[in-house]
């Protein structure tokens, strides 16, 4: 699968979907990137004269890369319409603001993947290559062939 079909995989859509491109991918992490568009409707409101990326839209970048994309990677192409992701939980510590026009990157390393739960550590980067947060994201991969009991290949069982 290519990094484009896993991106094209993704659950979402603009103006929700808030991964451009995966620069690395493999069975023990991520690394891709996603640039804020100045005309995303939240910085209309998210302090006036001075607009920030809010926290919970950070954390949800880095979501979709660190832990979902590399959810699609590791079930490849067991992944379909039918699986479900849902995150359960999250501990991320916001270091430096991030401004309409950053580009940013996702790090992810993968901490574990059983079960159908993915958790991994995640770090995002500003241009400067700044952290500008850090922590911990996990999820639940519910999969059909999870169910059935495939999925030994990647440490699933």
């Amino acid at each position: 699968m290519t990094n484009q079909e896993i991106i094209s995989k993704l659950p979402y859509s603009k103006p929700f979907l808030f991964a451009d491109e995966i620069l690395q991918i493999n069975e023990n992490g991520v690394e891709g990137t996603y640039t804020f568009d100045e005309n995303l409707d939240f910085y209309k409101g998210h302090f006036k004269e001075y607009p920030v990326t809010p926290g919970v839209i950070l954390t949800e970048v880095m979501a979709q890369i660190g832990l979902v994309c590399l959810g699609i990677f590791l079930l490849n192409y067991s992944f379909n319409k039918n699986t479900s992701i849902a995150l359960t939980s999250t501990e991320i510590e916001f270091l430096k603001p991030v401004f309409p026009k950053e580009k940013v990157t996702v790090i992810s390393k993968k901490v574990y993947f059983r079960f159908g739960k993915l958790k991994c550590k995640v770090i995002m980067k500003n241009e400067n290559g700044e952290e500008v947060c850090t922590g911990t994201i996990a999820g639940m991969i519910l999969s059909p062939a999870l169910s059935k009991g495939e999925g030994a290949e990647i440490g699933l069982k």
